[in-house]
């Protein structure tokens, strides 16, 4: 599966139905979300990422230090199952999850979204690698990349049938922006991307040449 070229399609398809004016809403606030994070001083390549302990769609209380004590961890932070872009990232790397685990590797997905939320996230597109919820974006906050969606969105979100309280289970409307870290063993930070526009995600594919050199390094 090719990720970009999904999302392109989907792009296409998705935008020649949206209204003109509320396309305009949803690119100028990109637009000003990309210049506020212009300022800010998000993780880089070989900055620590900072350990967390959250619950996954069983219930288990899951801790990045005791994925990392396996091997690599490729952290993804999405929006919710509501958006269409993250499932098809999350697809991508189910897909991919034979390789990545053959080379002692893990994926780890975070969303601000309830347990039974992240539940559906998990059954709609058979994922079986771990889908963490992460409540009032907590950890997104200490990887630097929560924001809150603005008042034209709120209505227009909510217009589309994504008002995010009915999701998140938490009167605040915050979310991570999109971003994949691959973190090694050390809790070093392999990879860091992060990008404002929701239709962009890192190619899951690339991931295994990062992976395969921190295999044959450790």
């Amino acid at each position: 599966m090719n990720l970009q070229l999904e999302l392109h399609k989907f792009k296409q398809e998705f935008w020649a139905k949206l209204p003109p004016e509320k396309a305009a809403i949803m690119q100028g606030e990109t637009q000003a979300l990309a210049k506020e994070f212009q300022n800010r001083r998000t993780l880089r390549i070989d900055d620590e990422a900072p350990d967390f302990v959250l619950q996954n769609t069983d219930g288990q209380q899951i801790s990045l230090s005791e994925r990392l004590n396996q091997g690599a961890v490729i952290l993804c932070f999405y929006l919710g199952s509501w958006c269409p872009y993250c499932n098809l990232e999350l697809r991508a790397y189910q897909g991919l999850l034979p390789k990545i685990q053959a080379l002692g590797a893990s994926v780890v997905a975070i969303s601000p979204q309830r347990i039974d939320a992240s539940q559906k996230t998990v059954l709609n597109n058979g994922l079986s690698f771990d889908v963490l919820s992460d409540a009032g974006c907590q950890i997104a906050r200490d990887y630097g990349i929560v924001f809150e969606i603005p008042d034209p969105l709120k209505l227009l979100y909510t217009e589309l049938g994504h008002a995010l309280p009915d999701y998140n289970g938490t009167e605040d409307w915050l979310l991570p922006v999109p971003a994949t870290f691959i973190i090694d063993r050390r809790r070093h930070i392999a990879l860091a991307h992060i990008d404002v526009d929701y239709s962009k995600r890192y190619e899951p594919t690339d991931a295994i040449a990062i992976l395969l050199s921190l295999f044959v390094a450790a």
